[in-house]
């Protein structure tokens, strides 16, 4: 919102001046395209970057769509971590997803494990899911009504908060991913090691662009302040996804995370280029 407010008197001087210097239309024409460049990550294409970006961190690919079906026990203490973005058996949202799919589709594959996933909840045990509980998930992946529930709980629980904080802090889409990937890693609560301690640790370090600060310098602060929450856990100890990542497109000055765009998570490169 910051940003849209300080613009508009630009664009009335930019209009003033075209109107009166023909050469200022090629001026004009380039910032009304910066200005439409400037998009959330709301944008169906900007949201589909912020996927790929994730997932090349998450699963070593851009092909998010494909990991509707992955589930795995990754030894961080979490129990299964499954599906687009990682959802958890030891943090309540696989529980919550589950939930949500049996709502719109009961009866489903999963439902009859919701009495062990309610049990293991705050746990990294397997009780009750075992290798009965991984085949179902991934044959209920096959199914649209259960990856419609992943996006839907994808968004209610990580991508529209984060964006949503993100924009009244005065970030533009950069800085809206670089809250979403923190709050898909560290989760949405306010420790010092989730979301919102991770927030209010940059905050002592640097004013938002929503407080009058600069945005970079803040993004930088935010940065360093994810990286020392996620080396306080082991199997986050590797920083690649902010390091080669995040902070290579604030350094071009991408704010807008505008493609191409070039980058390397645990040494493996990609690329979106457009």
């Amino acid at each position: 919102a910051n940003h849209q407010t300080t613009s508009a008197p630009a664009k009335t001087s930019i209009a003033t001046i075209a109107a009166t210097t023909p050469l200022s239309a090629v001026a004009l024409s380039s910032a009304t395209n910066s200005a439409a460049a400037a998009v959330d990550l709301t944008d169906p294409h900007k949201k589909d970057i912020a996927m790929q970006l994730v997932s090349s961190a998450e699963n070593s690919s851009l092909d998010w769509r494909a990991q509707f079906g992955y589930i795995e026990d990754i030894g961080d203490g979490r129990g299964y971590t499954g599906g687009i973005i990682g959802f958890c058996s030891g943090t309540s949202d696989m529980l919550a997803l589950v939930e949500y799919y049996t709502q719109i589709k009961p009866g489903n594959g999963l439902a009859k494990f919701l009495p062990a996933l309610r049990k293991v909840d705050g746990t990294d045990s397997h009780a009750g899911l075992g290798s009965p509980f991984t085949k179902a998930w991934k044959a209920a992946a096959k199914d649209t009504a259960f990856q419609d529930a992943q996006e839907h709980e994808r968004d209610r629980v990580y991508f529209n908060p984060a964006v949503s904080q993100a924009k009244s802090d005065g970030l533009h889409a950069l800085g809206q991913f670089i809250y979403y990937d923190a709050i898909v890693m560290h989760g949405p609560g306010d420790d010092s090691v989730s979301f919102g301690g991770i927030r209010k640790t940059a905050m002592r370090k640097a004013k938002t662009p929503a407080q009058g600060g600069s945005e970079v310098t803040y993004l930088n602060a935010y940065l360093d302040a994810r990286k020392a929450a996620m080396k306080t856990e082991e199997a986050h100890s590797d920083t690649s996804r902010v390091d080669t990542a995040q902070r290579v497109f604030l350094r071009a000055g991408n704010l807008n995370l505008d493609p191409p765009l070039k980058w390397k998570v645990y040494g493996d490169s990609y690329s979106i280029l457009k």
